[in-house]
């Protein structure tokens, strides 16, 4: 609750800042820089808000802890299988446990990365508004407030935010798109080049902002607006990091594409588009105001004509900024969507909606003919459009109703608490079978995260969905998993009889109550066994191998934390 009241006082304290000194903040630049710093500290607190780490981002860590103690970039030691997608992000976070010799190290990185990463977008945001706008007039653009408005409406982005301390790659990729969008602007080729690369390095949906970039470099040559050496450049420089990064990956993983995208992109194509429109329907129902933002901003567009030629080069980028918003959206609803709550595969389009739509705006203001009242009349002047205090009003309304997406969507807040929930609990559960079982025991669970990060590498996990076992990804059958519509695929005959786990973890956490029941997949090979945790109401319910049931037994009832309770 405290957070929460201090998140909405920084908006109100920022609301009445920006709305009582607008004028100032357009031309003072202490001004501009205070209602910065109150935009940073509301995406900090607005972070603050979610829980930290999440359960899907301890994938990407196993991967790091593994590295770390002498494995290699393996799931488990000896399996060189791609379970991961976010090659740049595991780097970085690995990085800190080289120097420190401590594996745990990148669990504290990747949340002090992400939420850094958060506020380099709130940052960025504001210099690619301004960048653009001041492209378009430079002599007489003088209206930074608006680098102010597209921070403010950042900050408040809930699918941005929700993911700062994940420690999910994901506030990573939007600041490196945001990167490549003000390289763009900036006209540097290869650096924009780089940051694509990068992008695609992080996350797949990259590929995306690669395509836009090499299109509107193209589009620019044909035009007059940039050479067709620029488009040359641009290539070099994604070339450089992608092409050894694709060689190695090929020469370790053998496989172009990652295991965990081969088996989100099984199944038939009409079932998988069908999820994934469902999936931006709901983000586009929660995200409404941002659209009709978006709307606005292309009709302002689209009523100028005959603009100079720096004018035009300015409007490109707020068309680029537009064309990768609507081309994310493409890209989402063609792998089907995603299972995490606060809509993550689709954090970058709000922030790009918010600063195409804050420049377009921009570009309207700047372009428009004065219309100064006829003398005889005897009125004063009209303040200008972009001074009156009518656009930090909607901005700073539009952040508003992003923190009402927070608090109140069970897509938002709520369900990232129930996802941290469920991942302090695989954790325990990890630890557990880490300290009960021997080094080499097979484990086999859809948990492929917290449980395994805590289970460690003397613990052989295999991933009944596919993400991490490169046999079951690639041919194994295609499966939708719950109400998200997230598809996966499935092998349990390759699982019970040729993985032969010893010990099956088919529940998300814990239980209330005991459960003796046992999967039909598991029936006749395995049984059940419930164990509850001490000092709690809580149970745990594993399946075990019956040829070795009681020994296991045995094993887990040892540790103090769990008692086995035999089922009735």
């Amino acid at each position: 609750m405290v957070l929460t009241a201090v998140t909405v006082g920084l908006w109100l304290v920022l609301a009445v800042v920006v709305f009582a000194c607008w004028s100032r903040i357009n031309t003072q630049r202490s001004w501009r820089h205070a209602a910065l710093g109150l935009a940073l500290l509301l995406s900090l607190f607005h972070q603050l808000l979610y829980p930290a780490v999440t359960g899907d981002a301890y994938v990407t860590l196993r991967y790091s802890r593994n590295l770390l103690e002498g494995y290699g970039p393996v799931y488990n030691p000896g399996e060189y299988v791609e379970g991961y997608v976010n090659f740049f992000w595991l780097v970085l976070v690995t990085l800190p446990g080289m120097v420190f010799g401590d594996p745990d190290v990148a669990v504290a990185t990747a949340v002090v990365l992400g939420v850094g990463c958060v506020l380099g977008c709130v940052l960025l945001a504001y210099r690619l508004t301004n960048r653009i706008v001041r492209s378009a007039r430079p002599e007489g653009a003088d209206i930074p407030g608006l680098g102010v408005v597209a921070a403010t409406l950042t900050a408040g982005v809930s699918s941005l935010a929700a993911y700062g301390a994940s420690g999910a790659e994901t506030p990573l990729f939007v600041l490196l798109v945001l990167t490549a969008c003000l390289a763009f602007t900036s006209g540097r080729a290869v650096v924009a080049g780089v940051a694509v690369a990068l992008a695609i390095m992080t996350r797949p949906e990259g590929v995306v902002l690669a395509s836009a970039g090499l299109v509107w470099f193209v589009t620019g040559a044909v035009r007059g607006r940039n050479t067709v050496s620029a488009a040359g450049a641009y290539l070099v420089g994604a070339g450089v990091l992608l092409v050894p990064w694709t060689v190695w990956r090929l020469t370790v993983y053998e496989h172009l594409l990652p295991n965990a995208l081969v088996s989100r992109l099984s199944g038939p194509w009409s079932a998988r588009f069908a999820d994934g429109w469902d999936y931006v329907a709901e983000f586009a129902l929660a995200y409404q105001a941002f659209v009709v933002l978006a709307v606005v901003a292309v009709a302002l567009l689209a009523t100028r004509r005959g603009v100079s030629e720096r004018v035009a080069r300015a409007r490109s980028v707020v068309w680029l900024l537009f064309g990768l918003a609507v081309s994310h959206v493409v890209g989402v609803v063609a792998m089907g969507g995603g299972w995490l709550p606060a809509w993550r595969l689709l954090a970058p389009v709000p922030v790009l909606l918010a600063v195409a739509g804050t420049a377009a705006y921009g570009l309207f203001a700047v372009t428009s003919p004065p219309k100064d009242p006829p003398e005889s009349l005897g009125v004063a002047r009209r303040e200008p459009l972009v001074r009156r205090r009518a656009v930090p009003v909607v901005a700073l309304a539009l952040c508003g109703l992003s923190l009402v997406v927070t608090l109140g969507h069970p897509r938002a807040l709520t369900a990232m608490q129930q996802l941290r929930e469920s991942a302090d609990q695989l954790t325990e559960i990890g630890y557990w079978l880490d300290e009960s079982l021997p080094a080499g025991t097979v484990v086999s669970t859809h948990n492929t995260g917290a449980l395994a990060y805590a289970a460690g590498p003397s613990i052989v996990v295999v991933d009944v969905f596919g993400r991490t076992d490169g046999h079951i990804a690639r041919e194994g059958e295609p499966f939708r998993v719950g109400e998200a519509g997230v598809r996966v695929t499935r092998d349990f005959d390759y699982v019970v009889n040729e993985r032969s786990p010893v010990v099956a973890v088919d529940e998300s956490g814990y239980t209330t109550g005991q459960r003796c029941g046992v999967d039909p997949v598991y029936a006749d090979l395995y049984e059940a066994a419930s164990f509850r945790r001490a000092g709690t109401p809580y149970w745990v319910s594993v399946y075990v191998r019956r040829v070795f049931a009681t020994h296991l037994v045995e094993q887990l009832d040892a540790h103090p934390d769990y008692s086995y309770v035999e089922c009735e």
